[in-house]
């Protein structure tokens, strides 16, 4: 392990030599020689299943271990990519026996086993469309997003089946196959995945897609309304692959361990492709977050890079432990987060537990993949999204007074972050809503609706999305900003920070804060906290108020809701709740 360091600047030194001259990097980059480091399939074509196990398999790597998997009793699975190239081909065959054409959609309602990742990469094998879902949904969500995605084969299992299909079958008008991983006690129609990919042979012809055909369903949340269906294609690979080695400093036999739920774009992006396509052993643990077993997986498995979210980051920092004096972590070399922004409280405690610390990376469901990173070879400013990848240009972006979308002249003002559209995995549609795909365009830049700053260095900063940032006596006021602050006392463990009406200001802010294990609520603290806020954001900025609450609402990719936060207070409509994790009400 290499133990970073803080500087007097509050930086953290780099610690690896991958993009150790950036400027460079960016100046000689380009996607098609990003293109030439995957193999295509002979004869022409890209697939994604292809690249990520059957390339490794015919360049004799078929030995090598592609993904353990650890149960929730700690029983052990391991699957070779040989392994992986048979079971993937045997359910490509499967679809093709059941008459599942090319470009049809198959869903998954899985939690982490074996099977998902068997049913996501041979159905990319056969040319039809995977899209995952989150096995914590319920019948409504599941019958939103099937039906939306016109989605005909559904792998789950039993008790998924009866808690959150069965209610709602009826109405899947799609759906012709519903396959059960597990105990089949199902509906009479159901096929038995074992039994079934066991009558099937396991050599497969990959189907000879090209790099723009569909390849990727992904569901992202609304404020309102219905989930919105980003489509993605198979040239998405060329960018999965490419920025695992550049944001997460992936390597060829590393052991890697994504925490993502399956259910959502990182679980596959970087749970499922990136790791494969670089040749990586992945981890992948069945059991939902458990401080003690996580860290005794990171020593035992000898896990080499890890990527998990701010909300897990925050979890094990509540817990106290010191992971670096109870446990053999000499293997750790690389921890990233992604999800939410990152507070700098989180990447500063990874260097005192770990001797590491976390690298914070900004990209969305539409984008597809990484865009934005702290690099492995780059000095961390904590609390930064770090810096745009090689291949990606993204800048600070305002409409002008003749309603043109056009970079700031002080980058360092407040504005959207926008990227330059080309790169690989950008998003191609929203399923059936083209004109809302529209408005993620102008004056030739991608919009993300999250504001940001960028400083001197070309640090990018997160602001809030555009929807959440506060409006108070004439000041914007970022949400992350003030939590950032809060975090920073010892007391706190997350927050939360929301507008709210006021008369005079405009817009108030609140704070809704959980505190560390063992700390107790009190006016006293509450008044330490708000005094606390005043002194390093000023009176102007500084929450209002600020409620204790034992946890905050979160989505299962682990970020806080604040809109859910003020919706209730403001007794609005809370929209689209499908992805939320825990309820605080």
């Amino acid at each position: 392990m290499s133990f970073a360091t803080i500087s007097k600047t509050g930086t953290v030194a780099a610690a690896s030599a991958r993009l150790s001259d950036y400027g460079q990097a960016c100046r000689s980059f380009s996607w098609e020689a990003a293109r030439r480091q995957l193999n295509f399939l002979p004869g022409g074509g890209l697939n994604i299943a292809f690249e990520a196990i059957d390339r490794h398999v015919d360049a004799g790597k078929g030995s090598r271990l592609a993904l353990r998997w650890i149960g929730k009793d700690n029983s052990v699975r391991d699957f070779t990519y040989g392994d992986l190239k048979s079971a993937t081909s045997r359910f490509a065959n499967f679809l093709n026996k059941l008459g599942v054409r090319r470009g049809e959609t198959v869903f998954t309602l899985l939690g982490r086993q074996p099977a998902l990742y068997v049913t996501a990469l041979g159905t990319l094998k056969a040319g039809c469309v995977f899209s995952p879902l989150f096995s914590a949904f319920g019948p409504e969500p599941v019958e939103a997003r099937m039906s939306k995605g016109r989605g005909v084969v559904l792998v789950t299992t039993a008790d998924l089946y009866r808690k959150k299909v069965a209610p709602i079958r009826d109405r899947l008008t799609a759906l012709r196959h519903v396959i059960l991983v597990g105990d089949t006690s199902g509906p009479e129609d159901a096929l038995d995945f074992d039994a079934e990919l066991a009558r099937v042979g396991d050599t497969y012809e990959v189907a000879r897609t090209q790099p723009d055909d569909v390849a990727l369903l992904h569901f992202t949340s609304g404020t309102t309304g219905k989930p919105k269906g980003a489509v993605h294609v198979h040239g998405a690979v060329i960018a999965h692959h490419i920025t695992g080695q550049y944001a997460l400093d992936l390597r060829d036999g590393d052991i890697f361990w994504c925490t993502a739920d399956p259910g959502w774009v990182t679980g596959t992006s970087y749970g499922i492709i990136a790791p494969f396509t670089n040749g990586a052993t992945l981890i992948v643990d069945e059991a939902e977050f458990d401080g003690p077993r996580w860290f005794g997986i990171l020593q035992d498995q000898k896990v080499t890079v890890w990527y998990t979210a701010p909300t897990a980051i925050r979890m094990l920092m509540k817990l106290g432990e010191k992971p670096r004096a109870d446990y053999d972590l000499s293997h750790l070399r690389f921890m990233a987060s992604v999800g939410e922004p990152l507070n700098a409280e989180a990447v500063v405690w990874g260097v005192e537990a770990f001797g590491l610390p976390f690298h914070d990376n900004w990209w969305q469901t539409e984008t597809g993949g990484i865009m934005i990173a702290n690099f492995a070879a780059m000095d961390i400013k904590p609390g930064s999204m770090g810096r745009p990848l090689p291949g990606i240009d993204a800048a600070i972006v305002r409409r002008s007074a003749d309603n043109h979308i056009e970079p700031v002249s002080d980058p360092t003002l407040t504005g959207e972050l926008a990227l330059r559209p080309g790169w690989p995995s950008m998003f191609r549609a929203y399923l059936d809503e083209d004109e809302r795909y529209r408005k993620c365009f102008a004056d030739g830049w991608y919009l993300s609706g999250d504001l940001a700053t960028m400083d001197a260095d070309g640090y990018f900063w997160f602001v809030g999305r555009s929807d959440d940032v506060i409006k108070s006596a004439g000041h914007l006021i970022g949400p992350f900003e003030v939590e950032s602050v809060l975090m920073e006392h010892p007391a706190v463990a997350e927050a939360a920070v929301i507008g709210l009406p006021d008369p005079m200001a405009g817009e108030i802010v609140k704070a809704f804060v959980a505190l560390k294990r063992g700390v107790t609520p009190s006016d006293a603290l509450r008044k330490e906290l708000l005094g606390h806020a005043r002194r390093h954001l000023g009176a102007a900025v500084a929450p209002r108020e600020i409620v204790f609450a034992e946890n905050l609402p979160k989505t299962r990719s682990g970020k806080i809701m604040r809109r859910l936060l003020k919706a209730r207070e403001l007794g609005l409509p809370e929209g689209d709740l499908s992805t939320l994790e825990s309820d605080t009400k």
